[in-house]
């Protein structure tokens, strides 16, 4: 039986603007699922129905506009303040409290015509890929035992599952790509500065980015366009990096053409090879294979490209501990209520002198020029996005130090795109076979990283790949409760 989750966001978008479904219609599809699914879930931290209802009723009311994303429901990755909503953060170190004002990027994706329905959870602070906080667990509908990875833990669970036709998360070291990949999604992450509403060079080594969490390629296009201009006209951008911006028209467009024949490159190798034992589950590989045969198809060329050997797993673990040195000036913060994880990663942080993190930045810089060079004559390079199908539920365990070395094992080649700037798509190319040790059906993706500014090529390689293994038609059990 057809339902108004099973259309596309683009396909959504379109009948709201057409009067095939009013706005408050599909917040309340939305709001009837959330309540009904999201209790074994766990991908909502907080939901604000009748702000939403409000809202929908109000957008009825008016003149439906080309604003990319009018009437379509959305929500706020539980870092980013909306105005009398408390910001939970994934913290219990915090006193809850309704933020003041709205962040840049919510502002933006009101702007843009979407109807919140809520917060979806993040780990503590977003550091780290875990879906377990002091609020509950975050479960991967594929398979409520595991994770979905993190940080945009709840924003992947909710579109998987169907309780958003899309999401808008951040990524600073992986933080779309992971759950994208963990639950069947296509995440992307924009080249550094593409986005207005997220500051080029925020935060230590400007690593964070807003990115779209989606089930086509098309519908990620959507929201990189909304995100770059929501209201449909250029963005001022008063302290945003000026991106390269490789092709023309919208990104949309180039999601939908799918055009074009490129050089990728497969990549042998990641940047934490030489401190952490990256081990590549068989299934992993076998997503990279059936990416390549397709390539291959469709009339890519394929080439073999070696990571290139420069220093980085120390000065990147140096940019993760000083961003998180700054919690304790957080108003209000109980710096004995943390994680073990973000406490570990805190009292790093404070130790470290300016003089190791400038000297952190400027190996990190050699480390992005070093890597823009050595992949500059290919258009994309392929990896996997994980090495291990996704993680059991309690495998990231108690010991800090642990707990970050697994985190690196697990995403090996996805922080490397973000300290370069460079954008990325992850793709959901395969399942795990039913007789692999973890059970079949686990999703499986594909990472491809292009050039500064270089999306349309991603999307448009994206949107080939998706037409020969479709597989936007894939869902886990949610979707047909």
């Amino acid at each position: 039986m057809f339902e108004l989750h099973h259309l596309a966001a683009q396909e959504l978008w379109d009948w709201i603007r057409r009067g095939e479904a009013t706005a408050l219609e599909v917040t309340e599809h939305y709001l009837a699922r959330i309540e009904r699914l999201d209790p074994a879930l766990g991908a909502f931290v907080t939901v604000t129905a009748d702000a939403a209802r409000t809202r929908a009723d109000r957008l009825d009311h008016l003149v439906p506009t080309s604003r990319p994303l009018w009437g379509l429901p959305s929500a706020d990755k539980d870092l980013y303040d909306r105005a009398g909503v408390p910001t939970r953060s994934g913290t219990a170190s915090l006193p809850e409290r309704p933020a003041g004002a709205d962040h840049p990027l919510v502002a933006a994706l009101d702007a843009a015509g979407t109807v919140s329905l809520g917060k979806t959870t993040s780990p503590e602070f977003g550091m780290s890929s875990s879906s377990e906080t002091r609020f509950g667990v975050t479960r991967n509908p594929y398979d409520t035992s595991r994770a979905p990875g993190g940080s945009s833990s709840g924003a992947a669970v909710a579109v998987a599952a169907g309780l958003l036709p899309a999401a808008v998360g951040s990524d600073g070291g992986g933080s779309v790509r992971i759950p994208a990949a963990a639950t069947g999604l296509v995440g992307l992450k924009p080249s550094r500065g593409r986005v207005p509403s997220m500051p080029g060079r925020s935060g230590v080594g400007g690593l964070s980015v807003a990115g779209p969490l989606t089930r086509s390629v098309a519908d990620a296009g959507m929201l990189l366009d909304a995100l770059v201009a929501p209201t449909g006209l250029a963005e001022p951008a008063p302290y945003a990096l000026v991106t390269p911006d490789v092709g023309d028209g919208p990104f949309t467009a180039a999601a939908v053409r799918g055009e074009g024949r490129f050089v990728v490159g497969l990549l042998d190798g990641s940047p934490w090879d030489d401190t952490v034992d990256v081990v590549v589950d068989p299934a992993a590989r076998a997503a990279v294979e059936t990416a390549v045969r397709v390539l291959g198809e469709v009339g890519h060329g394929v080439e073999d490209v070696q990571m290139p050997r420069a220093p980085y797993a120390d000065a990147f673990r140096v940019a993760w501990e000083s961003s998180a040195a700054r919690l304790p000036m957080v108003p209000g913060i109980d710096l004995t209520a943390l994680t073990p994880l973000v406490a570990w990663l805190v009292e790093r942080g404070r130790r470290l002198t300016g003089t190791q993190v400038l000297d952190a930045m400027t190996t990190l810089d050699t480390f992005s020029a070093t890597l823009i060079g050595a992949f500059d004559r290919l258009d994309a390079v392929l990896s996997p996005t994980l090495a291990l199908t996704p993680r059991p539920l309690g495998w990231y365990g108690d010991d800090p130090d642990e707990d970050f070395r697994r985190q690196c094992a697990y995403s090996p080649w996805t922080s490397m795109a973000n300290v370069a700037g460079l954008p990325a798509i992850t793709l959901p190319v395969g399942v795990t076979a039913d007789d692999h040790p973890d059970g079949g059906g686990l999703p499986m993706g594909v990472q491809l990283i292009g050039r500064p500014g270089g999306e349309r090529v991603l999307l448009a390689i994206g949107a080939q790949l998706e037409r020969r293994l479709r597989w936007q038609r894939r869902h886990p059990a949610a979707w047909t409760a």
